[in-house]
């Protein structure tokens, strides 16, 4: 059994983790933690979601001496914001555990990024140069053995499994560039109050317009520049993607389709739609990323949905571990 830390528990995706972790028949809850200062300290998980109430009657403990927790810990989930999984996973890294940071910490390589796209200048290149960028489905073999797992954001998996197939595939025109209007529920803003989150506040609306962080994260992963633009919807969780892309001339339904199924025909976890389009209601609650397409001679529109706290956080991080460690990737998913 794998001895498994959450840190950042009294979070959506910490609680996620926490229930899977729970289920996991190879892994046992070896602590859930949050920092220091954290006003959830030394309260039970199910008082602050009500939902684990006698499932997960377990204390939030005060992270305060990182190397005493890193020495039993076999693995450590970082569902903490990103200058903190910046600072921390380094120290459990050196205490020999596998770390899957759900941050944007260690996702991208490129110069400049973090200074311009996060606040800080990274102190860490060598471990942001060994981090396995999770996107499970394209990522299975390099999982494999990894130290640190930098799991990939929400909107960022959404965009890149509708995208890669026509991307690996050369179908896309290169000379336009593919545009992802995707709309997420409040809960990705997380779980402190803020007006600008409030349900009966948030109007639709979009934010970071050319300057949200998981535009370049996107662009960096798939290997072409996009145009993102996110936007806040008055509803808890879900997203939907809708991806506007141009065909090269030429290419058939039957290339488009054939794509599309070399990719996930069998991956369990994505969900091609035939028919139909993929919506928040489908997904909501369950691991997976529904996709599906249309075209109008050489324009395609693709749409996929995920849950943005599962197929967006925690379970594509579970999922990550399950082919880290060579067990069923659906393992505590399904």
């Amino acid at each position: 059994m794998l001895n498994t830390l959450i840190i950042g528990a009294s979070g959506y995706t910490g609680a996620e983790l926490a229930a899977m972790v729970l289920r996991h028949p190879n892994l046992t809850l070896g602590g859930l933690f949050v920092s220091e200062g954290s006003r959830d300290a030394g309260r039970l998980l199910s008082a602050l979601h009500p939902q684990f109430k006698g499932v997960l009657d377990v204390p939030l403990q005060p992270l305060s001496d990182v190397a005493a927790v890193a020495a039993n810990a076999d693995v450590v989930f970082l569902a903490t914001a990103h200058e903190v999984s910046h600072d921390l996973a380094p120290q459990f890294l050196a205490a020999g555990c596998v770390v899957l940071d759900l941050s944007g910490a260690f996702r991208v390589r490129a110069s400049g990024f973090y200074p311009r796209y996060y606040g800080f200048e990274h102190q860490h290149p060598q471990w942001l140069e060994q981090a396995v960028y999770g996107l499970a489905e394209w990522q299975a073999s390099e999982l494999v053995g990894a130290q640190l797992i930098a799991v990939p954001g929400c909107y960022p998996t959404a965009s890149q499994l509708a995208l890669k197939p026509l991307v690996e595939a050369g179908l896309l025109d290169p000379q336009m560039w593919p545009v992802i209007n995707a709309v997420s529920g409040v809960s990705g803003a997380g779980r402190k109050a803020a007006l600008g989150s409030n349900v009966c506040e948030v109007s639709l609306q979009p934010y970071g317009v050319f300057t949200h962080r998981h535009q370049p994260e996107i662009a960096a992963h798939l290997g072409i520049p996009v145009i993102f633009t996110p936007h806040l919807g008055n509803f808890p969780r879900g997203i939907v993607a809708t991806i506007t892309a141009r065909l090269l001339p030429q290419v058939s339904d039957a290339q488009i389709a054939d794509a599309f199924n070399r990719a996930y025909a069998a991956q369990p976890l994505v969900r091609l739609y035939d028919s139909g389009w993929p919506s928040v209601r489908a997904v909501v609650g369950t691991p997976y990323c529904d996709i599906g397409y249309a075209r109008d001679g050489e324009h395609l529109i693709v749409v996929a949905a995920e849950d943005n706290l599962l197929k967006g956080a925690a379970a594509q991080a579970m999922q990550c571990l399950n082919l880290r460690y060579g067990f069923s990737q659906t393992q505590a998913l399904l």
